[in-house]
């Protein structure tokens, strides 16, 4: 898929070649994606075309974490004991 984007004159040349800057917007959507938990970490590695470990740095690097509720907690809980 292919998306176009309007951008106000006085601030596209602030901004930075196309290739990068659609680089940067498909990076800033993933993060907030993932935070947002409308994408997995499946899903933003297949986007950026990174495998899991990439993927897995790529997140931590820009501070993407989801927040572990008690409730993960519990579910972790359990499922450790039934082993």
């Amino acid at each position: 898929m292919q998306v176009t984007v309007t951008i106000p004159e006085e601030i596209a040349g602030q901004l930075p070649d196309m290739p990068t800057m659609s680089r940067q917007l498909l990076e800033a959507y993933a993060i907030e994606g993932y935070r947002n938990e409308r994408l997995t970490r499946h899903q933003v590695g297949t986007l950026l075309g990174l495998d899991r470990w990439q993927t897995e740095a790529f997140l931590a690097e820009h501070q993407a974490q989801q927040v572990y509720t008690f409730q993960d907690w519990e579910f972790d809980r359990e499922a450790l004991e039934l082993r």
